[in-house]
């Protein structure tokens, strides 16, 4: 588990987000396994702590246990901090899921509650209530959890690259920047699993996502992880679900924050915020760019909407990787996705169809067009020579994000 525990505000569990399994299982052999399947079975009615717990399908660690395997929680296993607690790697036996030796079976992540306050509580049961049903390749696995006395755990799959934030605002050795083609693919594989939250029963809206909670595993799959602040879609002739607004400064739709109506649109606006990152290799938020483009969204969209002038946003790490004609494509999936009016946004199940038309493309013309439409200009995003190139050789060690410094307010 890499990025969920960013500093954020926290959210008030949801209402209505008990849901029963029906036909999903999870063995203890398919743990480390790559499930092609996808499951979820979401009853209309809210549950008890009692009945979400009892009905998980997860495992239930003792706190010795999981103090046995990530060795007492020794600072050395330490692999993130945030407004949550604290994330600890650990070991346990991939069948038994019995505490191991470090490095002899299967490594997890170990997320430890802060004993502080009740809203952490609620986060943590919202994330065994969500994660302890519904199974698809592009969310984290959640393994089991622990709740002994004051103690609240959650146990994740060990997502060996960690975050898709630290790949591209991360600079050094650790972390080369990210190809143009992988860039694609974790658009892809992120958008599938937005869409697939919000095709289930009670339609789940995810409502924080950001490229701190897209995490990539040993091949650079991309999945959801940090399901703290979901929330069930509205009901029957209901447009919107009213909620304090939560969430991360820069991700979050604009009609979101002024009047707190949360919709699966308001993940589609994210969505366009993260690919927008991808594409430019900025943060959404950074304090530290030129009067003028602090805001991602705010600096980019008058270019996003030029064909000749949309160059200026991509990656300058990326020149000669993409043809011209893929990054208008991609810019204009970006641009649809954050218009202001929610209506105007495209489903989530469109864009992956838009990026899976956008991968498959045969259009090989590559670098020649995009340096002729440079010439004369300086690309805003370049880096020196020697920090370009993409991800794949890239050293294997693992890191895990700092929490986010910027918040939205309750």
């Amino acid at each position: 588990m890499g990025a969920c525990w960013s500093n954020r505000i926290k959210a008030v569990c949801p209402s209505s987000t008990g849901f029963t399994s029906r036909n999903v299982s999870r063995s203890r052999n398919d743990i480390s396994s790559e499930s092609r399947n996808s499951s979820a079975s979401i009853p209309m009615t809210p549950r008890s702590e009692g009945e979400i717990l009892s009905s998980s399908n997860l495992k239930s660690f003792t706190y010795s246990e999981l103090r046995t395997a990530t060795r007492n929680f020794r600072p050395d296993s330490v692999l993130g901090e945030g407004g949550f607690g604290s994330v600890f790697k650990g070991w346990i036996d991939e069948h038994s899921l019995a505490p191991t030796k470090p490095g002899t079976s299967m490594a997890i992540a170990v997320k430890r509650l802060n004993q502080e306050g009740f809203q952490g509580h609620k986060e943590w049961l919202a994330e065994i209530n969500y994660l302890g049903q519904l199974h698809h390749p592009n969310l984290v696995k959640l393994i089991g959890y622990c709740f002994e006395d004051d103690h609240r755990l959650l146990v994740y799959e060990f997502m060996l690259k960690g975050s898709v934030e630290n790949h591209l605002f991360r600079r050094g050795s650790h972390f080369q920047p990210l190809s143009w083609n992988l860039r694609l693919k974790i658009a892809l594989e992120a958008a599938k699993g937005l869409a697939f939250l919000h095709n289930t029963e009670t339609k789940v809206i995810y409502r924080d996502f950001k490229t701190s909670n897209i995490l990539l595993d040993s091949k650079y799959n991309a999945k959801l992880s940090d399901f703290g602040l979901a929330r069930d879609g509205p009901i029957g002739d209901k447009s919107h679900v009213s909620t304090r607004v939560m969430g991360t400064q820069g991700y979050a739709a604009p009609e979101y924050i002024s009047t707190g109506h949360l919709t699966h649109k308001s993940d589609v606006y994210s969505f366009g915020v993260v690919l927008l990152e991808l594409l430019s290799g900025r943060r959404a938020i950074d304090k530290n760019r030129p009067t003028g483009e602090h805001n991602l969204v705010e600096w980019a969209k008058p270019y996003l909407s030029n064909k000749r002038r949309v160059f200026r946003v991509i990656d300058g790490r990326l020149e000669g990787q993409y043809a011209l004609s893929k990054a208008q494509r991609a810019a204009s999936l970006a641009y649809q996705c954050l218009s202001m009016e929610p209506k105007f946004r495209p489903s989530m199940d469109e864009v992956v169809k838009a990026l899976e038309q956008l991968q498959d493309s045969k259009d090989t013309q590559r670098s020649a067009d995009h340096r002729n439409h440079r010439s004369g200009h300086s690309h805003p995003n370049n880096m020196p020579a020697h920090r370009r190139g993409g991800v794949e050789g890239a050293p294997t060690k693992t890191t895990y994000p700092r929490p986010s410094a910027s918040l939205l307010y309750a």
